[in-house]
């Protein structure tokens, strides 16, 4: 599977504006994460809490996603 960030029928694209880090902070991932949030920015619906993430793997997502973005110019 490529990892691209680009979204797919089940969730948003993260390379998109609206996550940039002055909107979406990476605190905000993490929150998502742990929590999961009402869908709010998509139409694929509520995102459930991720189980079985440490902190070091939210942070390596986060980092993946912060690159794709800049690697897209969104930073």
């Amino acid at each position: 599977m490529a990892r691209t960030a680009a979204g797919s029928d089940k969730g948003p694209p993260l390379i998109h504006v609206i996550y940039e880090p002055s909107h979406h902070a990476d605190m905000a991932f993490v929150m998502a994460m742990r929590n999961g949030v009402r869908a709010h920015h998509w139409p694929f619906g509520d995102m459930a809490p991720v189980e079985g993430l440490s902190l070091a793997d939210m942070e390596a997502i986060i980092a993946f996603v912060r690159e794709v973005q800049v690697a897209n110019g969104i930073d």
